[in-house]
């Protein structure tokens, strides 16, 4: 696989007839989804789920997504979702990258970028980040590369 950034963590979808839209191809919300479910599967892998969301009354809520939609994918393509923690401010927020591969030819489908503020989930204010959030989250940033310019030029 062709990753702008070492190591992500994945996961791979298959395409089924269940997110074809009208035009013949993915619905562009569907990766939107799998950007979403390929991040609560990282952070569960990190031992941070969202039962310890609750416990810790604080949350990582997105305040702003940028996808970028490359090629489209078809019926039946295996897909590989990556992602990334660029960055961790070490108080209130951190930013999460994606990369989404298509297996059959390894391009590049669709990039993603989101910026994320820690919350109280009871009030939906931002709240400094617990330290097992800081603790965990920042230990694994990957910082962008200089040469990264379509990830890091989104804005």
């Amino acid at each position: 696989m062709q990753w702008e950034l070492p190591a992500p963590f994945t996961t791979e979808v298959l395409v089924t007839d269940k997110v074809i839209d009208e035009l013949n191809h993915t619905n562009n919300a569907e990766y939107v989804k799998w950007c979403e479910q390929v991040a609560w599967l990282h952070s569960h892998s990190l031992g941070l789920g969202i039962r310890d969301y609750l416990v810790l009354n604080r949350a990582m809520a997105i305040t702003k997504a940028e996808y970028q939609y490359i090629q489209a994918t078809n019926l039946l393509d295996e897909l590989v979702v990556g992602t990334w923690l660029t960055c961790c401010d070490r108080r209130l927020s951190c930013e999460r990258t994606f990369q989404i591969i298509r297996k059959s030819d390894n391009a590049t489908v669709t990039k993603g970028k989101w910026q994320l503020v820690c919350i109280d989930i009871k009030t939906g204010k931002p709240k400094r980040m617990p330290k097992i959030f800081v603790d965990t989250y920042s230990a694994i940033v990957v910082a962008k590369s200089i040469d990264n310019a379509d990830v890091s030029q989104m804005n």
